[in-house]
């Protein structure tokens, strides 16, 4: 890779991430009820698939991991970051080396991060939040319905901004 696209996934990265953690802020959220619990869909993830297909792994991985800080803190979660990170990655991976298309490449990125999400919330809830093991549960089970409702929103965003961003021919 050259020092010039190094320069511009670096960049791109950074835009991302910071906008990553924008969309994070609770002004930024869209209020929904799943079943018994009231829960907010954010738009984190768009910049993270943005980043990722554009500039590829190493560039998703930075924004997710720095673009989740702010939700991270805010949630007082620490391992968000580390879901985002390989969300960030995964897509990365999915679009430039195995060339999936993006939509695709952030779907599946998701299904590679659901994992960590669902064993990092249910220790978190159970030890830490010394929850019940079947609330627990419930809890992660209604966090990953929701985090798979944001990830196909963010996806079909994310692919409608990058193509536009294409057809600028900043990026090719």
């Amino acid at each position: 890779m050259k020092n010039v696209d190094r320069t511009k996934a670096l960049t791109i990265a950074a835009l991302m991430a910071a906008l990553a953690n924008i969309l994070s802020t609770e002004l930024l959220t869209i209020p929904i009820v799943i079943g018994p619990f009231a829960s907010k869909v954010h738009f984190t993830q768009i910049p993270i698939f943005i980043s990722a297909i554009l500039s590829g792994p190493l560039a998703g991985l930075l924004t997710g991991a720095i673009g989740g800080l702010y939700m991270s803190y805010t949630v007082g979660m620490p391992f968000i970051v580390g879901g985002l990170a390989i969300l960030g990655f995964s897509a990365g991976i999915l679009s430039h080396r195995l060339k999936l298309r993006p939509l695709l490449s952030s779907a599946f990125a998701w299904c590679i991060q659901a994992p960590y999400v669902f064993v990092t919330d249910y220790v978190w809830f159970v030890y830490s939040r010394f929850m019940p093991s079947p609330v627990a549960l419930t809890v992660v089970t209604t966090i990953l319905i929701n985090l798979t409702i944001e990830a196909i929103i963010a996806s079909i965003i994310a692919i409608t901004v990058i193509h536009y961003i294409k057809r600028t021919g900043i990026i090719q």
